[in-house]
C-alpha cells in the first residue's frame, strides 16, 4: 500500500524570519499525524533554520528546485551537493520552471538524475496548460513529459510524481476528482510501460492545484491519487494541517 505525501510548495514567500514562524506554528500540529508523510519546502535561505527547527521531527524538507551541475561557475545557482544535507526531497520540472525560466524536459531530466545520484528525491511535475487541455491533449503532453524527464532513469528509485494541471495552479480552478484520478491513472500506465506494472504500482502520484482544506476529499478519496503537492494553502498553518489530517481519515476509512 501506497503510503499518502503532502508537500507543502511555499514558493517565493517567506523569509527566514517567517519561515521559522510558520513552521513551529505547525509542528506540533503536524509532529503526531503518523500514516502519511509530510513534506515541507520554504525557500533556499530558510532550509537550514527549518531543518534546525524541526529537528529528529517526523516533518520532512524538501527544496523547490536544484540545478544539475555539483559545482562551478554557475551565479545564483543551487548544487545539490549543497542541498543533500538540509532535506530529502526536492521538487522538479514544476510549470512555474518551464513557463517562467523556459526548462525543457531534457533539462528537468538532468535535474531528475542529479538529484538522485546524490540521494534527493525527486517530486517531478507534470501537467497540460490551459490550451493543450482544450484541444484534448492532455494524455499526449503527460506522456511526453514523462518519457523525456525520465530517460535513462530507474523509476524504481525514490521518485514522487505531481500531477499539476497548469490552468489549475493559483488560479482557484482546481480539476474535479474524477478528471484529476483520470489523468493520474494514465500516468500511472505511462510508468508501467517506461518500466513494468510492478514499479508503477508503488510509485507515489499526486495531485497539485488549487489544493484547498475544503477540496482535499475530493482529491484524495480518489484511488489513484496518493496525497497533494499543496501551494497557497501550506503558508496557513491551520490550511495545511487540515489537509494532512483529512488525508490519513480518508485514507484509513
Amino acid at each position: 500500500m501506497r503510503v499518502p505525501l503532502i508537500a507543502g510548495n511555499w514558493k517565493m514567500n517567506t523569509n527566514s524570519i517567517e519561515a521559522l514562524q510558520l513552521i513551529m506554528k505547525m509542528k506540533s500540529l503536524l509532529e503526531p499525524i503518523a500514516g502519511v508523510e509530510k513534506v515541507i519546502c520554504p525557500p533556499f535561505i530558510s532550509l537550514e533554520k527549518v531543518k534546525d527547527a524541526l529537528g529528529d521531527s517526523t516533518i520532512k524538507i524538501g527544496a523547490q528546485n536544484l540545478f544539475y551541475e555539483e559545482k562551478g561557475a554557475f551565479t545564483g545557482e543551487i548544487s545539490p551537493l549543497m542541498l543533500r544535507d538540509l532535506c530529502e526531497y526536492v521538487i522538479l520540472g514544476h510549470s512555474e520552471r518551464r513557463q517562467y525560466f523556459h526548462e525543457t524536459n531534457e533539462i528537468v531530466n538532468k535535474k531528475v538524475k542529479a538529484a538522485l545520484k546524490v540521494g534527493l528525491k525527486p517530486i517531478l511535475c507534470v501537467g497540460e496548460n490551459i490550451a493543450e487541455y482544450e484541444a484534448g491533449k492532455t494524455e499526449e503532453v503527460v506522456e511526453t513529459q514523462l518519457e523525456a524527464s525520465l530517460k535513462d532513469v530507474n523509476i524504481a528509485n525514490s521518485i514522487v510524481i505531481a500531477y499539476e494541471p497548469i490552468w489549475a495552479i493559483g488560479t482557484g480552478k482546481a480539476a474535479t476528482g474524477d478528471r484529476a484520478n483520470y489523468v493520474i491513472g494514465l500516468i500511472r500506465k505511462i510508468l508501467a510501460d517506461l518500466s513494468n506494472d510492478s514499479i508503477s504500482q508503488i510509485v507515489r502520484i499526486v495531485y497539485g492545484g488549487s489544493i484547498t482544506a475544503d477540496n482535499i476529499k475530493e482529491f484524495i478519496s480518489q484511488p489513484e491519487i496518493d496525497g497533494g503537492l499543496v501551494g497557497g494553502a501550506s503558508l496557513k498553518a491551520d490550511q495545511f494541517v487540515s489537509i494532512v489530517k483529512q488525508t490519513i481519515q480518508v485514507k484509513n476509512s
